[in-house]
């Protein structure tokens, strides 16, 4: 009887085995599809054309804390190629930077007043340990006093687009903790504001403009004036066995941040093969929290999207493959795109996507026709990428939504001036033809 009663549970456990993998599958699978995200604002970009893949409340302005620096290290590079300082500079650490580096209550590096200090190192401790003095002492060194560096960071956020911001420091400390030392021209409890869009467009172009800046961002640990300094962004490559949890595959940047009113921030960035993903998490509720949710977010974009050329370059459309030509050896140029159109897509939506033309008017005469000459590749027009699927989030930067060139596909020369006097005499008895047959029609009628 024992055995009996055996045999049927082990019966019963196999068939709920076969229940689970057909039912509560498809289930797993689906939610791998959606994404809570336990912060107040978080953000996924692809880095190679600035599509947002997911957005929460991405256009809200919240307090960065430490990820303020991204727009410092962006202008300290800047600085560094335009040859107004070099990574061998050196400078002295002035009274300001000194009293932020001296005071417990903020984590730094502990800088002294009577040595020299490089921008190489004052940099690296900025970006990998994110020193608030060290910060200071670059942003005066590049602009003579914080206050006038955050101009420099304010029109440079302006220049690159950016949709919500406000810097009022270079470190993102709030001003109340700076005492009297908070920036001329700003007040003295104002805290600088970005949204995650903010956040991710100003990483978009630190990286693409200097992407050497990775190189110093995933950096673990190094050295600083004879002490070891380590990385806040945990999901590096750590070598302690607690920080190991936090590890994800292709971290190399980029920015934490943490004060009482921002709450833990991170804006990331992981690459595997020739994918590289961009996220902003801001107010989370822990340390271990926005990592958690970083990699929430790298996860769905790893698993979900892959980059896919659409659209080869060449691509026409089949009933706007041609445009009319005037005055030209030939009545019309073949158009396509001018180059191949790639882009991240979950894996089975190749087909939402659609491209339109849109030909620019002041090439076009008051018929619709291009002037000729018309030389091959000459831009006639742009190509827009059309998305008929839903949750469509956009772009980072307003200037991603086209624009891909509408190109001539050969060259068309102008006619000479014997064949265009024909021409013109054809026209001239055509339209004396057309007038007196409507005459003489007008007779009889």
């Amino acid at each position: 009887m024992k055995h009996i009663m055996k045999k049927r549970l082990s019966m019963l456990l196999a068939f709920l085995v076969v229940i689970t993998s057909v039912f509560v599958q498809p289930f797993a699978a689906q939610a791998q599809d959606t994404l809570d995200i336990e912060a107040d604002s978080a953000i996924l970009v692809d880095a190679a054309t600035g599509k947002i893949i997911f957005a929460k409340n991405a256009d809200e302005a919240l307090p960065p804390a430490s990820m303020t620096k991204m727009m410092t290290e962006y202008l300290v590079w800047e600085a560094i190629e335009e040859g107004q300082i070099s990574w061998d500079t050196t400078t002295k650490i002035s009274d300001y930077p000194y009293s932020i580096s001296a005071n417990n209550s903020f984590s730094g590096v502990g800088l002294r007043q009577n040595q020299d200090y490089t921008v190489e190192s004052l940099y690296e401790a900025m970006a990998i340990n994110s020193d608030n003095a060290t910060t200071i002492a670059l942003a005066e060194l590049i602009a003579g006093s914080e206050g006038e560096f955050v101009k420099m960071m304010n029109e440079k956020g302006e220049e690159m687009g950016l949709p919500d911001y406000k810097f009022v420091n270079s470190t993102g400390l709030d001003n109340a903790s700076l005492g009297e030392n908070y920036p001329e021209g700003t007040e003295p409890d104002a805290t600088n504001m970005l949204s995650a869009e903010s956040s991710a467009l100003l990483a978009y172009h630190l990286i693409k403009d200097y992407p050497e800046a990775l190189e110093i961002s995933s950096i673990p640990a190094t050295e600083f004036d004879g002490q070891q300094i380590r990385n806040w962004n945990h999901m590096l490559d750590h070598d302690t066995t607690f920080l190991k949890q936090f590890y994800y595959e292709g971290v190399d940047g980029l920015k934490t941040g943490h004060t009482d009113s921002a709450g833990y921030t991170f804006t990331g960035t992981a690459k595997r093969g020739d994918q590289r993903f961009i996220s902003v998490v801001m107010k989370t509720d822990s340390e271990e929290e926005r990592f958690a949710e970083t990699a929430k977010l790298f996860d769905y974009g790893f698993n979900n999207f892959e980059t896919t050329e659409l659209f080869p370059a060449g691509y026409q459309l089949e009933d706007q493959s041609t445009i009319p030509v005037a005055k030209g050896k030939e009545d019309a140029v073949s158009v396509s795109t001018g180059q191949a159109v790639s882009f991240p897509i979950k894996k089975d939506q190749a087909d939402a996507y659609s491209i339109k033309y849109t030909i620019d008017e002041d090439k076009l005469n008051a018929e619709g026709e291009l002037a000729a000459p018309v030389k091959k590749g000459d831009v006639v027009g742009t190509a827009e990428l059309v998305y008929e699927g839903e949750n469509d989030f956009g772009y980072i930067m307003t200037s991603s939504d086209g624009p891909i060139d509408l190109v001539a596909d050969e060259t068309v020369e102008k006619s000479n001036w014997f064949m265009l006097t024909l021409g013109a005499i054809g026209d001239f008895f055509a339209d004396l033809y057309t007038t007196v047959v409507d005459w003489v029609k007008g007779l009889f009628s």
